[in-house]
This record gives C-alpha cells, sequence and structure tokens, in this order.
C-alpha cells in the first residue's frame, strides 16, 4: 500500500500533538511490509509521517520538488531532512531548479500520481497560496485517489 501525505505545516504546539497521534494512528492500520509511505519531507506532517513509517518498519520514497527544496526549508529542519533522505528507499525529483509554488505543486501532483491513498492534515479550508494543502486535496480527487482528511474536531491553525 502507497499513502501520500500533504498537509498545512507551522501548526500550533496542541494541533501538532493531536496530529501526530492520528498519524501514527494510520500508520499503524498497515502491516511494516507492506507500507510505502511517499513524501515530499517538509517541516511538519510531511516529515513526521514518514518518521512514523521508518520507525513502523516501512519504507519511504521521497518527491523533491525542485532542485533548491532543502534550501527553502527552515534550517531547523535540516537535519531531520537529510536523516530521512538518507533512510529513503527511493527519490523521484522533479526536474525543477528554483523551489517555488508551481514547483511545490508539481512535486505534489507527481506525489498523488504514485500512491493509492493521500493522507491530508487539512482543516478544510481554501489554501492560502498556489500549491496549499487544499489544492493538493483537489487534484488527487480530481484524479481519483481516495483522500483520508486528517484533522483534530476544533482545531485551528492559528
Amino acid at each position: 500500500m502507497r499513502v501520500g501525505i500533504t498537509g498545512h505545516r507551522d501548526l500550533p504546539k496542541d494541533v501538532e500533538d493531536r496530529v501526530r497521534t492520528a498519524l501514527r494512528v494510520e500508520v499503524e492500520r498497515h502491516y511494516p511490509w507492506e507500507l510505502v509511505g511517499v513524501s515530499c519531507i517538509a517541516d511538519g506532517p510531511d516529515s513526521w509521517f514518514a518518521r512514523l513509517v521508518l520507525d513502523h518498519g516501512g519504507r519511504v520514497e521521497v518527491v523533491t520538488p525542485a532542485a533548491e527544496y532543502r534550501d527553502g526549508l527552515p534550517a531547523d529542519h535540516h537535519a531531520e531532512y537529510d536523516a530521512l533522505m538518507a533512510a529513503t528507499a527511493e527519490v523521484y525529483p522533479s526536474g525543477l531548479e528554483a523551489s517555488d509554488a508551481w514547483a511545490h505543486m508539481v512535486g505534489s501532483e507527481i506525489l498523488v500520481g504514485l500512491v493509492d491513498e493521500l493522507l491530508a492534515v487539512w482543516d478544510r479550508q481554501p489554501a492560502r497560496g498556489y500549491g496549499g494543502t487544499a489544492d493538493v486535496v483537489a487534484y488527487a480527487q480530481r484524479n481519483g485517489v481516495p483522500v483520508r482528511v486528517l484533522w483534530p474536531e476544533g482545531a485551528t491553525r492559528d
């Protein structure tokens, strides 16, 4: 089973804790040998999910939206990004150079094309910019990829 992840970054700590628990439950629904997690491993849900898949004994595959993608992530996330990349079974580069909204959406489209199901850490609100979680969910739905929304009841992003 190939499961992808998309989701909001910079969540409040209380929401982060609840999302991490929900992701753990989703990962543990699968036998380790059948689970392939597909992620862009950005800070937040992307990397939490990838780490949970690895800790569960599954495999992780990474889509890199752009050659400059890592440099655009927060500096305090680089060590985790590098560790996850080192543990990755397969990398799918987009072929794009600049890490911008367009490249991030292209990366998400590649990810959606690789998976059987998409987990979305999504508050069900419109995207705040092109390539946001709502755009990725809409793309998955248009392409027939089942989406499982994980959002704690009563939670807000701000």
